[in-house]
């Protein structure tokens, strides 16, 4: 699942106006009653999944596979650790052109080096222009396995990539020990949204589904695994669905007088030496 690799490698409340709706999942009754039976130990506990968050995620799923192309804009915030202890954000702008079964591009600028990536059913590529490096590799038949081999061979990943895929609603259940509704949002994206909250071993993520389009506007997670709890974030927006495109947009034209280097993940930086200090080979003779 491509939420486990994200959490692998990194790694809500929900507003006030709404929070008498979610506290409700949780709250106890008024009048004393007596304690509920636990799981017998070492048994895992029923899910726990509303049918309305349910029913919600399936229709934003089918509303994604239904079109055959897709192009829309994604800001993803994501948290960093600080020298005095609260997190930095740092936010990123992708542009994403998907053609459903074996094409997509992602052009990313943001705070921090920008990068395109292009995939066309055969070849996967990824430039930095800043630096005008280029890295090639081939690619497997469908958009699934692609997004698989890219993190797995050269830590690729897309903040928005559980909505690219072939079954989105797979991807997002998988797993899931609660799923909730929590109301709608009137702010999010410029429209009316239905929030959804999803809680899984791994993950706890809030997602706002356009309530007319049925269209992801907002997905906030916190992995469960990440001690310092660091949130990300993306809002999507300018959707088209089944829009025309031409078939070089997926060609890294831009790349071809580009520097080539392997299709890998980047190696960690060396610490730096100090200054008047023996390599580690000089000390030990």
């Amino acid at each position: 699942m491509i939420r486990s690799r994200l959490a692998a490698a990194l790694v809500l409340a929900a507003a006030t106006l709404f929070a008498a709706g979610a506290v409700a999942q949780n709250a106890a009754p008024a009048q004393a009653s007596k304690p509920a039976r636990t799981a017998a130990k070492g048994q895992p506990k029923a899910p726990q999944l509303e049918a309305r968050a349910l029913e919600l995620l399936r229709a934003m799923g089918s509303t994604l596979t239904g079109a055959k192309s897709l192009a829309f804009t994604a800001v993803s915030t994501y948290e960093s650790p600080s020298s005095v202890g609260p997190a930095l954000a740092y936010a990123t702008t992708s542009e994403v052109l998907l053609q459903r079964p074996d094409r997509l591009r992602v052009v990313t600028l943001g705070d921090g080096p920008a990068s395109e990536f292009y995939y066309d059913g055969k070849t996967l590529t990824a430039f930095a222009p800043a630096e005008n490096l280029v890295a090639v590799a081939p690619a497997p038949p469908t958009i699934d396995a692609m997004l698989k081999q890219a993190f797995d061979d050269a830590a690729i990943y897309f903040p928005f990539a559980d909505i690219l895929g072939s079954d989105p609603y797979r991807l997002l259940t998988d797993g899931l020990g609660k799923a909730f509704y929590i109301g709608q949002s009137k702010v999010v994206g410029g429209t009316t949204t239905d929030m959804v909250a999803i809680a899984s071993d791994q993950l706890f993520m809030q997602i706002w589904i356009g309530a007319e389009d049925k269209l992801p506007r907002k997905m906030r997670a916190v992995f469960r695994g990440d001690p310092l709890q660091l949130r990300h974030q993306v809002e999507l927006s300018n959707w088209k669905l089944d829009p025309v495109i031409a078939a070089e947009a997926f060609a890294a034209m831009n790349a071809a007088n580009a520097k080539k280097i392997a299709f890998a993940a980047p190696k960690p930086a060396a610490p730096a030496r100090k200054a008047g200090s023996k390599p580690a080979a000089a000390k030990a003779k």
